[in-house]
């Protein structure tokens, strides 16, 4: 009896525990996922009854409206996106990119070009729980078979991309715009709107400003603010649904939709476009699912978000419903005067709490497209040490900033940029409808007659909101098409350059019979230290090799050709980051590393690399060696052989390692051949860098470990070469078309991919290759 008493007492305390970390959860989500969501009162009706619908000035109209916004919040956010939606995560991440790289792990359709088997064996791979067997079916084979299908799918997840791009544009000016348009209440003194979009110019510098600190401490400060705002919204709400109309309240029946639409025809039909917009940020809940779980945000959605913006939207409705003048600022107008002050201040900060969390997705968006190879390489910072994937993006922020404003002061009306900021974000929820109906066949491998149904059903809702969205295309809708066409044709541009260099590389790799042929000694010169010749290629061995020992007939005895790769996954475990194989026979020294990254993971400057490159590297050769003595020879080299190397411990590389400062490290096993000149010029660059001096080591082969004495000299090479100093060779390349290219390729490769490459980072910065180490090689290739 006692036994069970205590049971039941654990099981009750792991379960408040379990509760009060989701109820936390769910607070700090107000503060990230919903400040776009909530704020959507500020404008909806507004806009909605900005067109010719204002001559439907009755109540009949207002209860078809409420009733339209009612249905699409019900539909959308809680049935699609709660409901389903947020089932579809992978590994716990969401968005537009989560579920391409669920696609392209379950069915062949990614078209980056050096994915291996061995991607496949990772952890974060495949999900728990879902079956590895790939499940074949004839739609399957079908579009795995057509290139130009997968482009196309490709096209269309980056289109959704660059219109949350353009949603980190639109959603700060129309929020910010909103939230000070009640500085132009008569009653409140009256500002002219000349004054109103210069204090929002001034606004939103600050928060662009800011966002070098970081979204974690925003979010956390503010989501007190955001629930606040939204008790606040619903309590006004439900005051004004007794003060002005209870009846209000008949207007949740889709019965006066129909009413409406036989009334308004194609104004109300063109009036969906200002319905939209009480859904916008619906994408968020999805989008920012890392931060968070699935349960908590579900939690704050249904029990805070959605009763809350109900009431508030059916108070506006009751009050407009007997104040059709009031249309023009339907929000304030129908806050009672007494409190009129205090929501102004609230709708303020909870506008910048919704801007920061778009900006935030956006820096995540983009940062994802450049794993993908389709964004031009710019500066990442890791903003939080304890919050894994918030990060910050120096040269989109400004970007974004620029952009903003521009918007801001060219339009100056919260209408016209509702018309855009409502087809960008109609935009990518469609794309994910798209996306979910394939996930439905494929990762979750149900019938394709339940993904059409989910395909019709909301398919049938956005595209009847879309549609309506394109009509308003002349009013300012325009602007999220140009802004998004501008962005794709970037992407586009570098991914198109950069797979036709890599295709280049490809055809042109040196091949093993000439590397044979060499020698050991390849024919040069092996000088002491580790070359690692820096390439994206992985198998075989790069043009550029080959190109630096024609015109340097000299290379280094160690030589390790490393790629850093992106996989189709959000993060790859540290432990799995390295695969470390054997290029041509044991005499020859030379070894490939790959580096893989997901495409959440930051790569930071790892000042531990040449540590954890040596000791991988001498891991290998040991696993090698008890293969080979297994099987009986030593000489077998099983040459393309890669394996993963787990990198925390030296544990099994034979190897100890210490400090170079350590005076009981004894003896070092070589001398380094690096000059006293060169030495101090090493020195003088790491304080010259302001950073951090690297941690400097020193390796020795254990000497009471039985190690097969060809194992020792391997090691000891290794070791003398690590010695010696590591020389980082990368390519500076200059791409150019064919002179018998077609007008499109060459003007893409010879004018725009080359600007872009001379306004990127170069790919030394971004891999975080130390300058004083630095030898670039000049190739021209011809795609």
């Amino acid at each position: 009896m006692d036994e069970e008493i205590a049971s039941a007492a654990a099981r009750q305390g792991q379960w408040k525990h379990q509760y009060k970390a989701l109820s936390l959860l769910a607070f700090q989500s107000f503060g990230v996922v919903y400040g776009d969501l909530s704020t959507s009162p500020l404008y909806v009706f507004k806009s909605a009854l900005s067109g010719n619908l204002h001559n439907y000035s009755d109540e009949t109209t207002i209860f078809g409206l409420l009733s339209l916004i009612f249905w699409t919040l019900t539909l959308v956010p809680l049935l699609k996106y709660v409901i389903i939606v947020l089932a579809a995560d992978d590994n716990g991440e969401g968005g537009t990119f989560a579920l391409y790289s669920l696609l392209c792990r379950h069915a062949k359709l990614s078209l980056l070009p050096n994915q291996q088997a061995a991607d496949e064996e990772l952890s974060t791979y495949y999900q728990l729980g879902t079956d590895r067997a790939p499940v074949s079916s004839p739609f399957k084979r079908f579009l795995e078979k057509h290139k130009k299908l997968r482009t196309c799918l490709l096209l269309f997840v980056l289109f959704g991309a660059c219109m949350v791009i353009g949603d980190g544009i639109l959603t700060p000016t129309i929020s910010v715009l909103s939230a000070l348009s009640g500085l132009q209440d008569p009653g409140t003194g009256g500002l002219g709107n000349g004054w109103v979009v210069f204090i929002a110019c001034v606004v939103l510098v600050g928060l662009f400003a800011l966002q070098h600190r970081g979204t974690h401490r925003v979010a956390f400060m503010f989501a007190p603010i955001v629930v606040l705002w939204l008790l606040s919204i619903g309590i006004i709400g439900l005051y004004n649904i007794i003060h002005w109309n209870p009846r209000i309240c008949l207007a949740l029946s889709p019965h006066y939709i129909v009413k409406f639409f036989k009334t308004t025809g194609r104004d109300g039909w063109i009036a969906l476009g200002g319905v939209l917009l009480a859904v916008t940020g619906t994408e968020a809940m999805f989008a920012d699912l890392g931060h968070f779980t699935a349960a908590s945000i579900r939690l704050a959605f249904v029990g805070v978000i959605y009763p809350c913006l109900v009431l508030q939207y059916m108070g506006q409705a009751a009050f407009l419903s007997k104040n059709m003048s009031a249309v023009h600022d339907s929000f304030y107008l129908s806050i009672p005067r007494t409190v009129f002050w205090p929501m102004f201040v609230l709708a303020s900060l909870a506008a910048i709490v919704g801007s920061q969390a778009i900006i935030s997705a956006t820096f995540s968006i983009v940062k994802q497209c450049l794993s993908l190879g389709c964004f031009p390489r710019v500066k990442v910072v890791h903003t939080s040490r304890w919050i894994y994937g918030q990060i910050y993006i120096p040269e989109i922020n400004w970007i974004l900033m620029v952009l903003c404003l521009a918007v801001t002061v060219g339009f100056r009306d919260v209408t016209v940029i509702g018309n855009a900021y409502g087809l960008a974000c109609i935009t990518v929820m469609f794309v994910t409808t798209w996306l979910m109906a394939l996930i439905i066949i494929f990762v979750w491998q149900k019938n394709i007659l339940l993904a059409l149904l989910f395909l019709l059903f909301f398919g049938a809702i956005e595209g009847a909101y879309l549609s309506s969205s394109f009509i308003k295309v002349p009013q300012g809708g325009w602007t999220s098409i140009a802004f998004a066409f501008v962005f794709m044709f970037i992407m586009y541009v570098w991914h198109y350059g950069t797979r036709r260099k890599y295709l280049f590389d490809l055809q042109n790799k040196v091949s093993m019979k000439w590397i044979l042929t060499l020698g050991p000694s390849l024919g040069i010169m092996r000088v002491p230290g580790i070359g690692l010749i820096y390439t994206e290629l992985v198998t075989g061995v790069p043009a550029i090799f080959s190109h630096f020992v024609t015109n340097l007939p000299a290379f280094h005895q160690v030589l390790v050709f490393v790629c850093v790769k992106s996989v189709p996954v959000p993060y790859v475990p540290a432990e799995e980051r390295y695969l470390i194989g054997r290029i041509g026979p044991r005499q020859y020294r030379m070894y490939r590393c790959i580096v893989r990254y997901g495409y959440k993971d930051v790569q930071k400057d790892d000042e531990n690399f040449e540590n954890h490159l040596v000791m991988s590297i001498a891991k290998f050769i040991q696993m090698e060696a008890e293969e080979a003595a297994s099987s009986g020879s030593y000489e077998s080299s099983n040459e393309g052989r890669m394996a993963v190397i787990h990198t925390t411990d030296a544990t099994g590389t034979g190897l100890i390692m210490r400090d170079s400062n350590d005076s009981a490290a004894g003896t070092s096993l070589t001398r380094s051949s690096k000059s006293e000149t060169l030495q101090s010029l090493q020195s003088i660059y790491e304080q010259e860098s302001g950073g951090i001096s690297r941690r400097r080591v020193r390796f020795q082969i254990e000497q009471e470990e039985q190690i097969n004495p060809q194992v020792r000299d391997e090691l000891s090479d290794l070791l003398e070469a690590k010695e010696a100093g590591v020389a980082y060779i990368i390519g500076h390349s200059y791409v150019k078309a064919r002179k018998n290219s077609n007008l499109f390729k060459s003007f893409a490769i010879n004018y725009a991919y080359s600007f872009l490459r001379k306004n990127c980072r170069g790919p030394s910065v971004t891999l975080h290759i130390p300058h004083i180490s630095l030898i670039e090689v000049g190739m021209i290739y011809y795609v």
